[in-house]
């Protein structure tokens, strides 16, 4: 699987936004990708190096649209920290 299909979008929340000051950057990530893969996938795309990566599934949520009732889809995030000497990824470049 190419780099680019494993991470599809950062996820830019409140709480995301937050961790960047830690040096924490939130992804959604391929449901099939393991922590191995994200490294290295990160690591390709930002030319940065990666000290740490946390994953964890979403699980899905019931929605109700008038009588309709179902499901979101259930997706994965992966928190990637990097090392003191990496530069920072800039996520907000346009702005």
């Amino acid at each position: 699987m190419d780099a680019r299909d494993l991470i599809k979008r950062p996820l830019i929340t409140e709480q995301s936004t937050a961790l960047m000051e830690e040096r924490k950057y939130v992804f959604v990530v391929d449901k099939r990708a393991n922590k191995t893969e994200v490294r290295q996938a990160v690591e390709k795309i930002f030319g940065v190096t990666v000290e740490k990566v946390n994953t964890m599934v979403v699980p899905a949520k019931k929605k109700r649209v008038g009588r309709s009732v179902g499901y979101t889809s259930e997706w994965k995030k992966a928190i990637v920290k990097l090392t003191e000497d990496s530069k920072p990824i800039e996520i907000f470049e346009g702005a």
